[in-house]
């Protein structure tokens, strides 16, 4: 057997001084080396260095098959770096490993935190926003930052959002000669951080106090979308999520998004969805909603109709049908799902009730009536409003 030509080097801020026998033999022999600036410094590798290009690109590696390579990489590649980009496109006697400690262990090791408590995310190159599913008062969080900058932008959205009280450890350069380490609440920390700016490699500890948690089963707050409307109201969404149960990795289509807020929820729960609509400021309102909760890689939106979208579209898990259901959009469904995929279909008109009781009849399924009504407050009085009844139409193809 062969030994692998691409070596996988974790490299932290001591730079050689931590590697491992092996890890820094591998190092010397590799012909070319690929990595940031800043990991091309620290290795001291000097004309084998070969930066990453802008944007970045793993086929610079990958045209490289046959020589001795090595990739640099933070501690430990496969969290947040190259490594399992790579892997996934070489086969695993192509490549071999040596990790280092990551840089949310050496933050986790400074503050004391337990990281099997702790949420990790990656945030220099993916919206802040990911972070609101996940904030509650007492939980800790650590965030890979891009810059000085990115702290700074990270305080001033935790006190927009409520969490100013938050407590922040700025860590610099963790794990080296220069590692810094300077703790400020999220709400005063522009004065000081402008006062004396953060160098990168930057890394933020957070514990979240002050704000309020985003609850986390379905039929969250309609006044936490933008919506005309349009929107499958909370105590409907939450019975409409039951009903599609959602599962980790599955995909969603949500035809007539509306507001897309069934797709979000859906998106929260850890899939991913499609979300067809084809009124331009509805669809501006799914763009807004997915971006209220950092969800742009999970939920894609289309502008256009249903039945014209569904051939273009990624086989999915289950399907959510909003409005717009008919007998034709329900043929080209039968088309397009797979075996086994999830239908539910919301209906408040009575054209539309008429046809799930039809389908019912014929097809099967679940056949759910909601009838829900809000009371307002008038003087000693209630002041209570009932809206249409919903049909709610659950079957499996």
């Amino acid at each position: 057997m062969t030994d692998p030509w691409l070596s996988l080097i974790g490299l932290n801020e001591d730079g050689l001084h931590g590697l491992s026998p092996a890890a820094r033999q591998a190092l010397d022999r590799a012909e070319l080396v690929f990595g940031g600036p800043r990991h091309l410094a620290l290795a001291e590798v000097g004309e084998r260095g070969q930066p990453w290009p802008q944007p970045f690109d793993l086929a610079p590696v990958l045209s490289q098959r046959g020589k001795r390579v090595a990739v640099l990489a933070s501690g430990d590649p496969f969290w947040f770096g190259a490594g399992g980009s790579l892997a996934a496109k070489l086969p695993p006697q192509e490549w071999r490993c040596f990790a280092q400690a990551s840089t949310f262990s050496l933050v986790a090791a400074r503050l004391g935190w337990r990281l099997e408590a702790t949420d990790c995310l990656g945030l220099h190159a993916s919206p802040m926003e990911q972070l609101l599913p996940r904030l509650a008062p007492g939980r800790q969080l650590i965030a890979l930052l891009r810059d000085g900058a990115a702290v700074e932008q990270l305080a001033q959205w935790l006190a927009r959002e409520g969490w100013g009280a938050s407590q922040l450890w700025v860590m610099e350069c963790v794990g080296g000669p220069r590692e810094r380490c300077r703790m400020l609440r999220a709400d005063a920390a522009a004065e000081a951080l402008a006062a004396d700016p953060t160098q990168a490699p930057v890394t933020v500890g957070l514990l979240a106090q002050g704000g309020y948690a985003l609850p986390q089963v379905p039929g969250r707050p309609d006044a936490w979308y933008a919506h005309d409307g349009q929107i499958t109201k909370a105590p409907a969404r939450a019975l409409t999520l039951s009903a599609l149960a959602p599962r980790r990795g599955e995909r969603l289509w949500d035809l007539g998004g509306g507001s897309g807020s069934v797709a979000v929820e859906w998106c929260l729960a850890g899939g991913t969805a499609v979300s067809v609509e084809q009124h331009a400021q509805r669809v501006a309102n799914i763009h807004t909603n997915a971006a209220r909760f950092g969800l742009q890689k999970s939920l894609q939106v289309v502008h256009g109709s249903s039945a014209d979208a569904l051939p273009q579209l990624p086989t999915p898990q289950a399907v959510f049908v909003g409005g717009g259901f008919d007998a034709t959009l329900f043929a080209a469904l039968r088309q397009h799902m797979p075996g086994g995929c999830r239908l539910v279909v919301n209906a408040v008109t009575l054209e539309t009730q008429a046809l799930l009781v039809q389908l019912h009849g014929e097809l099967g399924g679940q056949l759910l009536k909601l009838e829900l009504s809000s009371a307002a407050p008038l003087g000693r009085m209630r002041s209570w409003q009932a809206a249409r009844p919903l049909l709610q139409w659950s079957w499996q193809a």
